[in-house]
């Protein structure tokens, strides 16, 4: 089975946000600029693996439909809050950094 992933639009405004800060945080330490690219690069592919395994990631809440993806990057990653909306679709709804406190 395969599923068709969407994201909100609230969820590509969170992949831009997440690109500025890695990007304004490398720019302060004379880092690597290439790290924002690759960041939003890991946040997608995290993305591809729900098409095939939705079901596979944690509870968000009481339904069994609200869920998390978690995203290794570096030394922490990101998170990614999910709805199954049915048996081919899965929505992406927030994506924050693992240190953040909640989604924004």
């Amino acid at each position: 089975m395969s599923f068709r992933v969407r994201l909100t639009r609230g969820a590509e405004a969170d992949l831009d946000r997440l690109f500025d800060f890695v990007l304004e945080r490398e720019l302060e330490r004379d880092g690597d600029l290439w790290l924002a690219e690759q960041a939003v690069a890991a946040i997608r592919a995290g993305f591809a693996t729900l098409s095939s395994s939705p079901f596979t990631c944690r509870k968000a809440g009481q339904s069994p439909f609200l869920r998390e993806l978690i995203i290794p990057f570096g030394r922490t990653g990101y998170v990614a809050l999910f709805e199954i909306e049915s048996a081919s679709s899965v929505l992406i709804l927030a994506v924050r950094r693992q240190r953040e406190d909640d989604y924004s």
